[in-house]
């Protein structure tokens, strides 16, 4: 299902420019040791057609249909040497360029490689249950609805939700997360998880071919075929660069007939078209974005253009979301209040026994907290307000303070609420004997993402259309000071738009509410694991994963990639107007120029491969590994 990128001993694409290149040195050996003039000559010849071979043919090509490139600048020079005898120059120009060449070549699948390394994740084959029975089928076979077994240590082949089972998967290699995450009955488990211990049943949500891991991909190869501001601007400077360094060639030759040397000024003229060919100025932007965004992709990093990784390096202020971004999106209780004579326990019983019969979003918090309980009857669910029965042949309700008086609890509902709690009633007889303070809870590391944008110089701030004393106690606990509530998805959306004419500004959200924001913002960014589909499509960049401290580990590896470009660029151009003088002066030679032009455009590679590298102080994995639990795991999309 993916290809392995081959060893360098086998790469067909080095075949002829290693050949090229032991012949010219063989040339230079028989030279040297006093050899027949033939057969030096026959060597270099060889070694010329050998190294020729791999960019005339495409630049004879291109010509024809109307394009010029880098290429015909080279065949120009490499025919006009010949022809002026310089076989030996002609043959160095040939190898120097065509392994040039073929190792960016090589550096570009190495980058993509990464990314197409995602995809042997995906199992081979897997366990169907189908009809009763139990097939191994291969992994594209899998269509919607199929039913997996998953064995302890087996490898997940796609999407699905646990219809039996329980335990803890390993996610990491999807989504970024150092610990296991549970699963029971419902959740939904990604492609490529391991599955720690037991067996699991999965009814898959995706076929074998399309699913979450696959998705990665096919985002990634888009945002490769996509250039990003500086790659247009490389672009830019190099298209119309060979017509002119053309131009000038041919003006030089046109002054060597002017001063009666046409030979010398010929000559030099093929010296300055080798020396202002912008070679390295084509790669040096491209090789630097697909080895970044290859290498963001491996920590569930999902950057959808090169456009949106140039501009994450720029990123100068963050607005978050709330609910689902800061926060788990997972109310849970985190406070009961009684009266003197009633225990914790009484009231989270009473809770329990009632909102078992509920759908409301905070039943699931108060059963989670009391899972083991009684059931009460004669539940009857008064929508808005609250919910009543009896247990134990007693009177009971539980629900919103505005529903019932909370009489001598008035004072704690208040605090309560002043601390961005939804507050639970629960009544027993007709008296309000305790309260439950409810809250979807900030996220275990979100303080600590947001410490580090600060350290990195750049604001943070919260949008929500949540009300505002809760904003204000959610913002508080995470370290962001600006927050603005209330807000309908359109008053996100012109929030971001001011807030980027005075810096480039990064929304991060997770809901449908979210998506005219991300879409706004100068760089989109969905929590994709637990995102809706609409964020994760109006966002520039997705996460698989969760964890905020992403956030700023990106937007660093996308300034550290920025800043690469930039010396990439700027080296490129150096090298150019470096040479142009030396070229059109004589100082340097045709094989002089070759050697350094096609030594700096191996710099330009080099260099663009480094950002591939994450630095080791900004590996979300590795601040990853704290006191968190396992978390159920969502899916991408």
């Amino acid at each position: 299902m993916h290809d392995d990128l081959a060893p360098w001993w086998h790469d067909r694409g080095l075949a002829l420019p290693a050949a090229s290149g032991v012949l010219l040195a063989a040339s230079v050996i028989a030279l040297w040791s006093g050899g027949a003039e033939w057969l030096v000559t026959a060597l270099q010849r060889v070694s010329l057609l050998a190294g020729a071979a791999t960019f005339v043919p495409g630049a004879v090509r291109r010509l024809l249909r109307g394009s010029l490139g880098v290429g015909l600048l080279m065949t120009i020079a490499a025919v006009g040497a010949l022809l002026l005898g310089h076989v030996g120059e002609a043959a160095a120009l040939a190898f120097l360029f065509s392994i040039a060449e073929a190792l960016e070549d090589r550096a570009m699948d190495r980058a993509r490689s990464g990314l197409r390394a995602l995809l042997s994740l995906i199992p081979d084959t897997a366990l169907i249950e189908r009809d009763g029975k139990l097939l191994t089928l291969p992994a594209r076979d899998i269509v919607v609805g199929d039913l997996l077994v998953v064995r302890a240590g087996e490898r997940v082949a796609t999407d699905g939700v646990v219809t039996s089972g329980r335990g803890s998967v390993d996610t990491s290699a999807v989504t970024g997360e150092s610990l296991p995450a549970a699963v029971d009955t419902g959740d939904t488990v990604l492609a490529g998880s391991i599955n720690g211990d037991g067996a699991l049943r999965i009814r898959t949500t995706a076929n074998g071919t399309d699913n979450s891991l696959t998705t990665i991909v096919r985002l990634v190869e888009e945002a490769n075929a996509r250039k990003g501001d500086r790659a247009r601007l490389a672009d830019r400077i190099a298209r119309p660069l060979v017509p002119i360094v053309l131009g000038v060639a041919a003006a030089i030759v046109g002054f060597g007939f002017l001063v009666g040397d046409p030979e010398l000024w010929t000559e030099r003229a093929l010296v300055v078209l080798v020396a202002a060919s912008p070679c390295a100025l084509a790669i040096a932007v491209p090789v630097t974005v697909i080895s970044a965004i290859g290498s963001a992709s491996k920590l569930g990093i999902i950057v959808k253009s090169g456009a949106a990784f140039e501009r994450m390096g720029s990123i100068r202020t963050v607005a978050f979301d709330k609910t689902g971004t800061l926060t788990q999106n997972r109310p849970s209780v985190v406070a009961v209040e009684t009266l003197a004579t009633v225990t914790r326990d009484d009231v989270l019983s009473i809770a329990a026994a009632l909102e078992t019969h509920s759908t409301h979003p905070l039943a699931h918090a108060v059963l989670a907290e009391r899972p083991v309980h009684a059931e009460a009857e004669n539940v009857r669910e008064d929508a808005g307000r609250g919910i009543s029965g009896t247990l134990d042949g007693v009177s009971v309700r539980a629900g919103s303070t505005r529903w019932m008086d909370a009489g001598e609890l008035s004072p704690a509902a208040l605090r309560l609420a002043d601390d961005g709690m939804t507050v639970m009633a629960i009544e027993r007889e007709g008296i309000v004997i305790g309260l439950l303070g409810i809250r979807d809870e900030l996220r275990p590391e979100a303080a600590e993402a947001v410490e580090q944008l600060a350290r990195a110089g750049i604001r943070t701030l919260m949008l929500t259309g949540d009300n505002a004393r809760t904003a204000a106690t959610i913002a508080r606990e995470a370290g962001i000071s600006d927050v603005r509530a209330e807000l309908l998805p359109a008053d996100k959306a012109s929030a971001i738009s001011r807030l980027t004419n005075d810096s480039p500004t990064a929304m991060i959200g997770d809901g449908i509410n979210d998506a005219p924001a991300l879409a706004t913002a100068d760089v989109g960014i969905a929590m994709g694991a637990t995102g809706s589909a609409a964020a994760v499509e109006s966002a520039d960049v997705a996460f698989t994963g969760s964890d905020l401290r992403l956030i700023p580990v990106a937007l660093l590896h996308a300034r550290r990639g920025r800043r690469i470009m930039t010396g990439n660029i700027v080296l490129s151009l150096a090298i150019i107007i470096g040479l142009f003088p030396l070229a059109l002066t004589g100082v340097l030679g045709l094989a002089g120029v070759v050697l350094v032009h096609e030594l700096a455009e191996l710099v330009v590679i080099l260099n663009g491969l480094r950002a591939a590298r994450v630095s080791r102080s900004l590996d979300a994995r590795s601040a990853l590994g704290d006191r968190r639990q396992p978390q159920p795991v969502r899916s991408l999309v």
